[in-house]
């Protein structure tokens, strides 16, 4: 095929491929498409699982997405997003090799409320989808980028390491960078429930993803997956855009996240990472964040959960350079005044004093470059008991 004259070096026979799949012997998914198996194939000189999508030939579905995926992944090399490792389009035979994704699809994982994908684990997993489709967005070439239009958390994988990766791009269009950065298009695609309104309008955007990613987020967050077509029984929450997006403007979102995260939050992350999602599904999509905007975000939620500890602190403790806590994981050694945490921190450099409520108070300063934060140490103290040699300020907070 002409279309994939650039494509050559990933094509394969038959015979490989049915070599790497045992004769198709060992089937691990379905689709409209086809079947998916299981098989091993020598990538530069050792063996290495795959998983082999084989477009049924019957179903009259699939040879135009079966191009699209074969063009537009072999030029990526991200991560984040799944690799394609080989195709066969020998006489009738239409297969697709990508790499293996031990762990499955995201979806999967939600709907069977699997207990080992703890907060920590989730947030990795949306930061490394939040990346991948960033790349797809950004990584012009000839000035185009891609627009995926299938964004769900079926379409997110997992490999052995938990690694997520951007997957079934058969769907994905190649958008020219115009000054509005959008497409016509008279077929709108996607799974319901996750594409954009305005989408069926007719206008693709990178928008359209983002609107997407962010119900993804809401699956993740309330441990549900998407129902585009809710049952009447208002007694019963059904996630979809409409319902998260009432949820949140009522701030009550503590009343719809998965139940087995609330001791593993802070209603810091809670608040931050719900409006992060909540701002991809704003109707004005000029308003909606850009994917870099969401991975920022993500960024700063991994970095303060991984530096969260427990820690008990008496008058006169310090936070050195390379801790940080989360106010709501702090507790104080002194009965009365309780320790209490001003939030967001107002930052302050060296040398300087900064004034705060008549209560012990401390000051956490997370070391972070892209956070523009400095280095320093911190004493705490409180107005009826002076700092040494502090001559005598109200309560305060000094840096080394």
């Amino acid at each position: 095929m002409s279309l994939l004259k650039g494509s050559q070096h990933l094509r394969l026979s038959l015979k490989e491929v049915e070599l790497a799949t045992k004769n198709f012997s060992e089937p691990i998914g379905k689709g409209g498409y086809g079947m998916v198996y299981k098989g091993e194939l020598p990538i530069s000189g050792r063996p290495t699982t795959v998983a082999v999508k084989r477009l049924n030939e019957t179903s009259g579905q699939g040879l135009k997405e079966f191009l699209t995926e074969i063009q537009l992944l072999s030029g990526q090399n991200h991560k984040n997003v799944v690799s394609l490792l080989g195709y066969c389009d020998e006489g009738k035979e239409k297969s697709l090799i990508y790499e293996y994704a031990a762990n499955g699809s995201l979806d999967v994982h939600i709907k069977n409320r699997d207990t080992s994908l703890n907060w920590r684990k989730r947030l990795e997993i949306c930061l490394d989808a939040a990346r991948g489709l960033n790349h797809l967005h950004s990584n012009s070439k000839n000035k185009q980028t891609i627009i995926h239009r299938d964004i769900k958390s079926a379409n997110i994988l997992l490999d052995q390491n938990w690694v997520a990766k951007i997957a079934d791009l058969g769907l994905s269009k190649l958008n020219f960078e115009s000054s509005e950065g959008s497409s016509i298009v008279s077929n709108a695609c996607g799974t319901p429930g996750y594409c954009d309104p305005g989408y069926y309008n007719g206008i693709l955007k990178k928008e359209c993803d983002v609107y997407s990613f962010g119900i993804v987020l809401f699956e993740v967050l309330c441990g549900k997956l998407c129902s585009p077509y809710p049952n009447k029984d208002s007694s019963f929450f059904f996630l979809s855009g409409p319902s998260v997006q009432k949820y949140y403007k009522e701030n009550k979102m503590k009343e719809i996240i998965d139940p087995c995260l609330k001791e593993q939050m802070s209603s810091y992350s809670i608040s931050k990472f719900s409006e992060v999602a909540y701002k991809c599904l704003l109707k004005d999509e000029r308003k909606r964040h850009s994917m870099n905007d969401i991975m920022r975000v993500l960024e700063e939620l991994l970095f303060i959960l991984s530096m969260r500890s427990k820690r008990a602190l008496g008058f006169g403790d310090y936070i050195g350079p390379d801790e940080i806590y989360d106010p709501n994981e702090l507790s104080t050694l002194d009965p009365e005044p309780p320790l209490q945490f001003q939030t967001p921190v107002k930052f302050v450099r060296e040398g300087e004093m900064h004034t705060v409520s008549p209560t012990i108070t401390g000051t956490f300063m997370p070391t972070s470059p892209h956070l523009d934060l400095v280095e320093s140490q911190i004493e705490t103290g409180n107005k009826s008991t002076d700092l040494p040699d502090s001559s005598n300020e109200d309560e305060s907070s000094r840096l080394h």
